[in-house]
């Protein structure tokens, strides 16, 4: 063996591969501090067993600074010591194969220099390439640690997080780990220090940072990772923090009135515009859908979007309307039951003759019911009440109520008699008044902002006009009257009266009988006008006289006219 205090020597001559001698080997590699490298490296040379029979040994060696300084890093060689600080950490292949490959470990900045290649095998095979040199440089560690995540991220399943070091491998200085962040300050401080991580995402954890950070033991080397936490969450797997978030807002007269946040009930005004809003909050967002009723399977939706327009609220949109959330992990529904409210509507009143009493019933149809009431001259009654003058039974059964009233006594000329529904959206109003011989009705509608006295204006209209017309047929049917005595005053057998669409009709015994049939009366209608159809005056028949000698007077037998 040439010792090695003479290789410097050797280096002065020639660099020229020897014949039959041949190495491949990368001639520059970088490799960052604590890290691994691999060098690949094959060799050849001259040899015959006949020639040379002993065993074969490679040797690395490092020159450093660019001087003749030679350590020993690497060799198969048992007798022969490599550099202190080095053991362990340099590594050769098989030479058998001609493999000179070198694997370094835990590169240190002092590794860094050139590197040559040694060949030996008995007495007559003993070279060094020296053409061929590798040169090592150990950069600062910059390498960022990988953080391998089971996908998805799901709330409220144990999930499991490596952080590793890309580049470094076993038997180097060991790494020591920390996890940093807010999902994971709560956990056990030993359970943070270990390259795994065990935690169960929260919802709150969605969108918060997570680090692993990576040190070289024995050094102030330190690097990290830091990573955006996407938790797959959905607030309706049991999860133990998981709030109930899928809601409903409801928007009307521009208006955000409420959130609805489990199955309840809302009631609106007929006629107004209203906007349901459904909101699931859940990663990734949820698929929004409006059903009418209960979802069920094949059912179309109204509207696949998360707004669902209603632009003028009816009776007949009232119901029950769901909003359903699908997600990839679930889905769930959430339902509102709309109903409409809206003032009085009057079904009446009905009044008749009987035994000499006067009958009336009237009913209201409203949401909410409304309550009725009559008032006779002054005096209010309502409820249920009896006595010797009159009578009153109500009774109420949503959206419907009911009202009757019997009276006794206290009938004359004059008489006034109002029946009146109200709830909170408005009021209606009917009255009937008592002329000589026939009644007279007329409605009002009064919204729940609105009084006033237009009844009375709209009563003396109506007087007016009979009048008018009474005497224009009293003038037109002059010559066929004649004189009747005092006792005998003419009364009116039959009257007909309709006011806007109301009847007055004759009862059994010749008394007047007044019908009102339905009408719709619309919440936001103010005023109704009163119409005229028909006024028909039909007189007595012939009488016969006290006295036979006395002529046989006619009162009239037909007058009839209409006024328009």
């Amino acid at each position: 063996m040439v010792p090695l205090l003479l290789l410097p020597l050797l280096w002065g001559g020639s660099l020229q591969e020897k014949e039959g001698y041949n190495l491949g080997v990368q001639r520059l590699v970088r490799v960052q501090e604590g890290l691994c490298v691999h060098v690949p490296c094959s060799f050849f040379y001259p040899w015959r067993s006949w020639y040379s029979p002993g065993k074969l040994y490679t040797y690395w060696y490092q020159r450093r600074d660019n001087t003749y300084n030679i350590d020993l890093v690497a060799t198969n060689n048992p007798k022969r010591a490599v550099k202190s600080g080095i053991q362990g950490r340099f590594l050769l292949a098989d030479p058998r194969t001609n493999n000179c490959s070198l694997s370094i470990r835990d590169a240190r900045k002092s590794d860094t220099g050139t590197y040559f290649f040694e060949v030996e095998r008995g007495y007559n095979v003993e070279y060094t390439y020296q053409d061929k040199m590798l040169t090592l440089h150990v950069t600062d560690l910059t390498q960022k640690p990988d953080i391998l995540i089971q996908e998805p991220l799901q709330s409220g399943r144990p999930t499991q997080l490596t952080c590793s070091l890309p580049g470094f491998c076993q038997g180097g200085r060991p790494l020591t780990f920390s996890w940093v962040g807010a999902a994971v300050d709560s956990l056990n401080h030993q359970n943070l220090h270990s390259s795994v991580l065990i935690f169960t995402p929260r919802p709150r954890d969605h969108g918060t940072n997570l680090a692993c950070q990576v040190k070289l033991q024995g050094s102030s080397v330190t690097t990290q990772k830091t990573i955006w936490l996407n938790v797959f969450w959905w607030p309706y797997l049991s999860v133990p923090d998981a709030p109930w978030n899928l809601t409903i807002g409801v928007s009307f007269r521009n208006v955000t009135a409420l959130k609805i946040v489990q199955d309840t009930s809302l009631s609106i005004l007929e006629g107004e515009a209203l906007q349901l809003l459904c909101v699931a909050d859940s990663n990734p967002p949820a698929q929004l859908s409006w059903f009418r009723g209960p979802p069920a399977l094949n059912t179309d939706p109204i509207s696949s979007t998360p707004i669902l327009e209603l632009p003028r609220v009816g009776t007949g949109e009232e119901g029950k309307f769901t909003c359903q959330a699908w997600h990839p992990l679930g889905s769930q529904s959430i339902s509102l039951s709309l109903s409409v409210v809206y003032p009085p509507q009057l079904l009446g009143p009905s009044c008749s003759w009987k035994d000499g009493s006067l009958h009336c019933s009237c009913s209201s149809r409203a949401q909410p019911a409304p309550s009725l009431r009559w008032r006779l001259g002054g005096a209010l009654l309502e409820g249920n009440l009896s006595n010797e003058s009159y009578t009153v039974a109500s009774s109420s059964g949503d959206p419907w109520a009911n009202s009757s009233l019997s009276l006794r006594v206290g009938l004359s000329a004059g008489f006034r008699l109002s029946f009146e529904a109200e709830n909170v959206h408005g009021a209606q109003s009917a009255s009937v008044l008592l002329l000589p011989g026939m009644l007279v009705s007329v409605s009002r509608v009064v919204p729940a902002a609105f009084g006033g006295a237009g009844v009375m204006a709209l009563l003396f209209l109506c007087l007016c006009l009979i009048f008018f017309c009474i005497v224009k047929l009293s003038r037109k049917k002059t010559g066929r009257r004649q004189k009747v005595t005092n006792d005998e005053d003419p009364v009116m057998s039959t009257v007909t009266w309709v006011s806007d669409g109301s009847q007055l009709n004759p009862g059994p015994d010749g008394s007047p009988d007044l019908v009102l049939p339905t009408r719709d009366v619309s919440p936001l209608r103010e005023e109704q006008d009163t119409q005229y159809a028909s006024l028909a005056f039909h007189g007595r028949k012939p009488q016969e006289p006290q006295d036979k000698e006395a002529i046989t007077t006619c009162v009239y037998s037909k007058i009839k006219n209409t006024c328009q």
